[in-house]
């Protein structure tokens, strides 16, 4: 996904650098086998924008920190470590607000340059990631099996037929926990006759 705003060359003053950012999915999956379908997280409202910082520790690859507008107070930033699999529509956009920065920076914000990002993205880095998240797979599950297929993974949304190791599987049932695939055919859907 290409980004429309200017380029570093012409960049408009005010820009006091580029983050990642992407917006809360209108579904989230919560509860025991992400069976509870939720509108937003509990503390982003559905569509919110995001800003994601780089991490300056590894929360893991399925959780990302996160700057932006709690549910319950819309006016002031906030900082959580949210799930990347609540997060859709992956972009990169400058950075214009004093308010934004020292949400960014979070503890090691610098009152005496309120306009210095303490670890900026390069808009390269940012945009490379957001391709990547844009890019999404989804998990593979093989029928018998309690876990996904480690180095397998199907484009979204997923083929009605794969081959594995020389053998044909069927596409059983897509979720939001990914796509589970068995290996008897599908069943066919009885018609009542006229």
């Amino acid at each position: 996904m290409t980004d429309t705003e200017p380029t570093e060359e012409a960049a408009p003053d005010g820009l006091l650098g580029w983050c990642l950012v992407a917006n809360v999915a209108r579904e989230t999956s919560h509860g025991d086998g992400g069976l509870d379908i939720q509108h937003g997280t509990k503390h982003f409202r559905a569509g919110t924008l995001l800003w994601l910082p780089p991490a300056r520790w590894n929360p893991g690859s399925a959780r990302r920190p996160a700057v932006g507008r709690h549910r319950g107070n819309t006016r002031r930033y906030v900082h959580m470590i949210v799930r990347r699999a609540d997060l859709e529509n992956f972009r990169v956009k400058g950075v214009y607000s004093e308010a934004l920065v020292r949400g960014l920076n979070g503890y090691s914000h610098d009152p005496a340059n309120p306009r210095t990002l303490q670890n900026p993205w390069s808009r390269e880095e940012a945009q490379s990631l957001a391709d990547a998240c844009s890019n999404h797979r989804e998990s593979l599950f093989i029928e018998g099996r309690p876990y996904a297929h480690p180095r397998i993974s199907v484009p979204n949304p997923p083929p009605a037929e794969i081959q594995i190791d020389g053998e044909t599987l069927h596409l059983a049932r897509y979720g939001l926990r990914g796509a589970h695939y068995s290996r008897g055919l599908p069943p066919v859907e009885w018609t009542p006759e006229p």
